[in-house]
């Protein structure tokens, strides 16, 4: 074991460091397997030296940033832990979608899901929620649509409830379904504005429906992306996959902690995953807790869920 400290300064100072409720300091922690504690005015990190080389580095960046500006954000924390730890984003280019915007992957791990996508046919994407599975699939699906590589954009969804029961909810078998594809069509106001969404939707080139209506069909030239994989079946999954035509892409993602099917080993996505593996041409890409890009909280919601579920 190792020790190194590091001078802060005031007390006031050392606060501002470690965050509300030592937020800041539990980012680190969480991040990375050090000690770290106070003692006269100064952070002591302790533990294995690579540990403590990285803890130091992020500290020490967090310091000097706030002596320059005399404040953090929960974000610079989480940049300089990336920096720290090599999970920087690799150097991707940006996905361009209309009005000169641009979505840049944030994590190295949203890199790599943006890099799969752009260089195979098939993409079996597995991670916790906020890790930018579907929002980074919708954008690259829109890019390729504007660049006239493909000819339309498919999204669909497995309609299976989370503890609710469709028959209670109110309306007909379309509102029933709605509230399902919803986070499908957020992500999609996100990329175009509602005239342009309403004009693709009205001439077919953009779809957004429930995974039973993709049965019986061949897509060709199209961007097909699959929302919550993890609740379909072995049998949906595998209609789903082989609904791909000539020139098309299929991105299918879903978060594995949180299968709704009465039998989670059922899951479709799990199947896939292991069963496509030796396939050339899928490509499967893993997110984790930090490439978790929401909300702080969220970050730390994950992982004391993670942390729940060993320690049971």
């Amino acid at each position: 074991m190792v020790e190194a400290s590091i001078s802060v300064g005031s007390s006031e100072d050392m606060i501002l460091l470690l965050g509300a409720k030592d937020q800041h300091l539990r980012q680190i922690r969480g991040s990375i397997p050090a000690k770290i504690t106070t003692r006269d005015g100064k952070l002591v990190v302790q533990g294995e030296a690579d540990a403590v080389v990285k803890a130091t580095a992020v500290l020490e960046e967090l310091r000097d940033s706030l002596s320059r500006h005399g404040r953090l954000e929960p974000e610079q924390v989480a940049m300089a832990i990336r920096r720290a730890t090599g999970a920087e984003p690799e150097a991707v280019e940006a996905v361009e979608i209309p009005g000169g915007r641009r979505v840049r992957p944030r994590t190295a791990g949203q890199a790599r899901y943006v890099q799969a996508i752009r260089g195979s046919d098939l993409v079996l994407c597995t991670g916790p929620a906020g890790t930018g599975k579907t929002y980074l699939a919708v954008a690259t699906a829109v890019e390729a649509l504007k660049s006239h590589e493909m000819r339309k954009i498919v999204l669909v969804r497995p309609a299976v409830e989370a503890g609710e029961s469709l028959g209670y909810l109110p309306g007909d078998m379309q509102a029933k379904i709605n509230p399902y594809l919803r986070p499908l069509l957020d992500a999609l106001r996100e990329m175009l504005d509602h005239d342009q969404i309403r004009r693709y939707m009205d001439d077919d080139v953009i779809e957004v429906v429930p995974l039973a209506y993709m049965r019986g069909r061949t897509l060709n030239r199209a961007f097909i992306i699959m929302d919550e994989a993890q609740n379909t079946t072995i049998a949906q999954m595998k209609m789903f996959l082989t609904r791909m035509g000539e020139g098309s892409k299929i991105v299918v993602s879903g978060d594995i902690s949180q299968i709704d099917l009465p039998n989670a080993s059922g899951s479709g996505l799990i199947d896939a995953w292991r069963r496509l593996a030796v396939i050339e041409g899928c490509a499967r890409v893993t997110l984790t807790g930090s490439d978790i890009v929401r909300h702080r909280l969220v970050q730390e919601i994950v992982r004391a869920y993670e942390e729940g579920t060993r320690s049971s």
